[in-house]
């Protein structure tokens, strides 16, 4: 197959990702609007052109309060920094259907790389006969890289938020026409 255009189908795609809090548990949260730019011949990714925006004020832990926390110059400071972007410069194939894709990851203004474990789920038609690719994508960064460093002390010991956190995507997309 040769490199084409594929077309996020957010419906059937997710941003997900979670955090160690108190030191005791792991926090969930998702972002709900994100977009893509992908052209890719899905059977050999290594020729790709991937990049992916994140809407930070979307995210979404299923608590207002926290959210409201997120998006605040505390965190994301969504109103000076509307947007995460990633934009990979570097896909390496490690298995059949498995990469590592590195780029550039921007978030409060701070761009650092970052590599992804990549998972070519399949390929196939739906039932109205549009073409359809599945991946799935995983990764850590430490928050504090981007300047997102807001923490408390805990009286027992250690702090309220962890620096690690874990990114997990699904994301489905059509061929573009």
């Amino acid at each position: 197959m040769t490199k084409t255009k594929w077309a996020l189908d957010p419906a059937h795609s997710s941003v997900d990702f979670s955090v160690r809090h108190m030191m005791i548990a792991n926090v969930k949260g998702t972002f709900n609007s994100f977009s893509a730019n992908i052209e890719a011949d899905p059977a050999d990714l290594t020729t790709a052109n991937i990049e992916f925006s994140v809407e930070t004020s979307s995210v979404d832990t299923r608590n207002q309060d926290r959210d409201g926390h997120l998006v605040s110059a505390d965190f994301f400071d969504a109103a000076n920094f509307p947007a995460m972007n990633f934009k990979a410069t570097n896909i390496e194939k490690t298995d059949d259907g498995e990469y590592n894709v590195t780029g550039d990851l921007t978030l409060r203004g701070v761009t650092k790389q970052e590599t992804f474990a990549v998972s070519f789920e399949g390929q196939g038609k739906d039932p109205w006969g549009n073409e359809k690719v599945g991946f799935s994508a995983a990764g850590t960064l430490n928050r504090s890289d981007y300047g997102l460093v807001w923490n408390a002390a805990l009286e027992t010991g250690g702090v309220l938020v962890g620096d690690k956190v874990k990114i997990n995507l699904q994301i489905q997309a059509a061929k573009a026409e």
